[in-house]
């Protein structure tokens, strides 16, 4: 699969050019692993993104979705926000290295 394009970052240059297929892809071109759970992050800070147009710090964003904070951050293993965003078409989250 042709991949759109990507900034530096691995982000789209276009958040219009998403789809759940692309976003799975920039995943495996990466090398990194998503599963049902992850996945699940991805669609609900989409949801988030187009209910209040901007992208949830992690401390809201683990209320947003009930779960504990540090049970997410345990899951992705990383600062979650950035791969939640970048493989779910979404822009750069602000406060994130």
């Amino acid at each position: 699969m042709n991949l759109p394009e990507r900034d530096g970052d691995g982000y789209l240059t276009d958040m219009g050019d998403w789809t759940e297929e692309i976003g799975r892809a920039m995943a495996e071109a990466d090398g990194y692993e998503l599963d049902d759970v992850k996945w699940s992050h991805i669609i609900k800070a989409r949801a988030y993104y187009e209910e209040f147009g901007s992208v949830p710090p992690i401390r809201k964003f683990a209320k947003y979705i009930d779960e504990d904070q540090s049970a997410v951050f345990k899951l992705w293993m990383t600062g979650p926000m950035k791969p939640i965003t970048k493989y779910g078409g979404l822009p750069k989250p602000t406060g994130c290295v």
